[in-house]
């Protein structure tokens, strides 16, 4: 029984630092960019796109079928980061909960 209660807070907590960090991946923002720049791509670090900006004169320039691919692969290379970000702020939760994870 005593084990039973242990676990249950032990699990609100995490849960509770869970939240707290999603809460903070909300507020950091990663770029993913193609095309030296001429197509940005702005998530935040819950993989969650913000916006997508286009250089003017390139908009101007480029095939619809450019721009579009240009699009994906800023989008994947913000996601990307988002993800390493993510990865990085569990795992170093991970640390501050679990007894022996910290090295």
């Amino acid at each position: 029984m005593l084990g039973n209660m242990f676990n249950k807070k032990m699990m609100e907590k995490m849960q509770g630092q869970i939240e707290s960090i999603k809460e903070k991946l909300n507020n950091i923002s990663v770029i993913g960019e193609a095309e030296n720049g001429n197509v940005k791509v702005v998530a935040n670090g819950n993989r969650l796109l913000n916006s997508i900006e286009l250089n003017d004169d390139f908009y101007k320039s480029a095939s619809k079928e450019q721009i579009t691919e240009l699009i994906l692969t800023a989008a994947n290379r913000a996601l990307e980061q988002a993800e390493r970000v993510e990865k990085s702020e569990m795992s170093h939760a991970a640390m501050g909960m679990v007894p022996g994870l910290g090295g």
